[in-house]
């Protein structure tokens, strides 16, 4: 059976996909910094960097994304800043 589609505070559908190999991939990410998860955005939503190891980010998306994820670690290069793309204007509530 298949879930019902989650309702999501964010227009988060409208983030552009960014794949790792991409220039725009390439980020200077800091602590505080909200990203999303540029390969699938929908799938984590958006998140703060809440600690930093070397290239790895564990961000906190406090679950607003469709799985419902709470934190999880990534490659900076997975990691798309919204302030770098200047998205903040799409994710305004519907």
């Amino acid at each position: 059976m298949e879930s019902p589609k989650k309702n999501l505070p964010y227009r988060i559908e409208r983030l552009p996909v960014i794949l790792p190999y991409y220039r725009r991939a390439n980020n200077d990410l800091s602590l505080g910094d909200l990203v999303y998860y540029g390969p699938c955005p929908e799938f984590y939503g958006v998140g703060e960097i809440v600690n930093m190891i070397e290239s790895y980010c564990v961000v906190d998306f406090r679950g607003t994304g469709e799985l419902g994820i709470q934190k999880d670690a990534f490659e900076s290069k997975y990691l798309i800043p919204i302030h770098k793309l200047n998205l903040s204007h799409i994710l305004k509530n519907r």
